[in-house]
């Protein structure tokens, strides 16, 4: 089995890259990563692992990738919401017009029909909207990068339907707690708040501690896609995209979790500093979801908050805070 992974160069990219290569599935025997920049081999790779850079907008140079007929497509290369929405032009030609040149890419070949699993995201909900969203709500989405996403699941679904490849696509949670440094997300802040003080460091809250949103860990992101990788995809049926498990929780307890594993000095990290655009973009995101169709095929994400805050501890801080 040959995988490829687009955006491997991305956080959720190299923690996957890192599980495959550390826990292959059966039958891999080829692992491609391409991203804008070119992505780190892991160490230790069992198997045939080549890096290299790719734009996914370049429909040529897609074309060429894809003529290597991987049988696995991992497509999270994206241009994230913050930017997307500050760029128009260059949220379109990535999150759009790259998706359709693989797309289109895999469609040119006879005889070819690979698995793709499509990283999307909850962005293309937009109020109004029920406390709590099912899956099959309409996509309404009030941001660019939601309209881009929104526009990959419906092409990811009607080239399925097509038989030119066999696709889910994956809404993602907003992933907390990111690591590394922030990012052009409009959602970071929700990773600011706890990576930064955890690490001994400030952080700006541009938001009230009564916003709620929908979270799952690296380590649960990685689960969803490893889920998506080994499961039979006949039982998901026509509808090809799935909303993820996660958990709904307030910036209000995200910070109390961050006070129970590292103390008040770690809260006191936190600057307010309120900011209208971020609100504004924040306020049109849902809070709330039933991923019960998800759920009974098999994904599962973090009980509580406390576990994403301790998932982040053991695998970026070497177990320590501070």
């Amino acid at each position: 089995m040959h995988i490829l992974v687009t955006g491997a160069a991305g956080m959720v990219g190299v923690k996957l890259t890192r599980s495959l290569v550390s826990d292959p599935p059966p039958g891999l025997t080829r692992l491609t990563l391409v991203d804008v920049v070119e992505p780190k081999v892991p160490a230790g790779a069992s198997v045939a692992t080549v890096a290299s850079t790719l734009d996914i907008a370049d429909a040529a140079a897609v074309a060429a990738r894809i003529a290597k007929r991987p049988d696995v497509i991992f497509h999270l290369a994206a241009v994230v919401s913050g930017e997307a929405e500050a760029d128009l032009e260059k949220g379109y030609k990535v999150n759009f017009d790259g998706t359709r040149a693989l797309l289109e890419a895999i469609r040119a070949l006879p005889d070819y029909c690979p698995r793709v699993i499509f990283a999307s995201s909850i962005a293309v909900f937009g109020a109004p909207f029920p406390d709590t969203i099912p899956d099959d709500f309409h996509l309404t989405p009030l941001t660019s990068y939601g309209a881009q996403k929104a526009m990959g699941e419906l092409m990811l679904a009607d080239y399925t339907r097509k038989g030119f490849l066999d696709g889910v696509g994956i809404r993602l949670p907003t992933i907390c707690v990111r690591p590394g440094k922030p990012n052009k997300a409009a959602s970071g802040f929700f990773s600011n708040i706890l990576r930064e003080p955890l690490a001994g460091q400030e952080a700006v809250l541009p938001v009230e501690d009564d916003v709620r949103h929908w979270f799952a860990s690296p380590r649960a992101a990685v689960g969803f896609f490893r889920h998506a990788l080994a499961m039979d995809l006949a039982k998901i049926g026509p509808r090809r995209n799935l909303t993820m498990p996660g958990l709904s929780a307030t910036v209000g307890e995200e910070i109390e979790a961050l006070r129970r594993a590292a103390g008040e000095g770690a809260v006191a990290l936190i600057r307010r500093e309120p900011d209208e655009t971020i609100r504004r973009i924040v306020a049109g995101w849902p809070t709330q979801f039933d991923a019960s169709r998800a759920e009974g095929l098999g994904f599962r994400a973090d009980a509580t908050f406390d576990d994403i805050v301790a998932a982040h501890v053991e695998d970026e801080l070497g177990g320590r805070v501070g």
